[in-house]
């Protein structure tokens, strides 16, 4: 490899970059994957399919054509460090499972071809701050998780030994106690469908009942959701702190820079003030 060939890589290099994160490529991009969406969505409407299947379907694979260019290009522009982001290794699984093919073992990946509407998630700021509050807070949330499960299981072995006999079908096994307490805890016919039926044969049923709706549905609800606008706010400061930081950092560089200003200005006024040889 020549030398000028060797300094002309990283320039074509740049160029693709900027090109890629350029804000009107990155809009058509945005606006392909919700194109997409709706091509996926007419996929799965047989009298759509009827009339103007072939369209749908070839305006499917134009659009994961133009995806596939994308991350090659992006591929070229960051070479390894592509994969070090998330972001951009998840906009490369799913764009490389729609690449499988359809037929065979992997025709049930053809479900998944849908996951590329999550690509929007990559494009737009506002959602990508909420998933990464979520990853940020599933250490939290998977503790609050232990703590539901604890009780559930406790809970699961008291309406079994209590209810087992009386109701087999809710609570004549764990594994079915567990189930039941899931529905309860759900809100889903609990009162008319379970627990007036347990009521009217054990009348004090209702001193479990009650309480685990308390702790079960309300308590741990709110919990969960206190974790996540937790993170959300942590992130918010987070950024909010950078961008102070950011703005501490140029007001310093300017700081500095009238100051060697100022200190020009003075040694050229010293050099003024100096009597000329006559």
């Amino acid at each position: 490899m020549s030398s000028n060939e060797a300094i002309a890589t990283p320039s074509m290099q740049q160029r693709v970059k900027a090109f890629v994160e350029n804000g009107l490529v990155q809009r058509i991009l945005l606006a392909l994957i919700l194109i997409n969406a709706v091509t996926l969505g007419l996929e799965t409407m047989p009298a759509v399919m009827a009339v103007a299947g072939s369209a749908v379907l070839l305006l499917d694979k134009s659009i994961l054509a133009v995806f596939v260019v994308e991350i090659a290009l992006r591929l070229f522009a960051h070479r390894l460090a592509f994969f070090k982001d998330g972001w951009s290794l998840f906009d490369f699984i799913v764009v490389g499972i729609a690449l499988l093919p359809a037929s065979g073992p992997f025709s049930v990946l053809r479900a998944l071809r849908v996951l590329r509407v999550l690509r929007v998630l990559t494009f737009v700021p506002s959602m990508r701050k909420i998933v990464g509050a979520l990853i940020k807070s599933l250490n939290g949330m998977l503790s609050i998780a232990m703590v539901l499960a604890l009780i559930y299981y406790v809970a699961a072995v008291m309406v079994t030994k209590l209810f087992g006999e009386a109701f087999p079908e809710w609570f004549g096994s764990l594994g079915a106690s567990l189930y039941t307490l899931f529905q309860i805890m759900t809100l889903e016919s609990w009162s008319m469908g379970i627990a007036r039926p347990v009521i009217a044969q054990f009348p004090y049923a209702w001193a479990f009942f009650v309480p685990f709706i308390l702790i079960a549905t309300f308590t741990m609800l709110n919990l969960f959701i206190a974790v996540i606008v937790n993170a959300v706010q942590t992130m918010h400061d987070e950024e909010h702190q950078q961008e102070h930081d950011a703005e501490q950092a140029t007001q310093q560089q300017l700081l500095r820079q009238m100051q060697h200003l100022q200190q020009e200005l003075q040694m050229l006024s010293s050099e003024l003030k100096k009597p000329t040889p006559e």
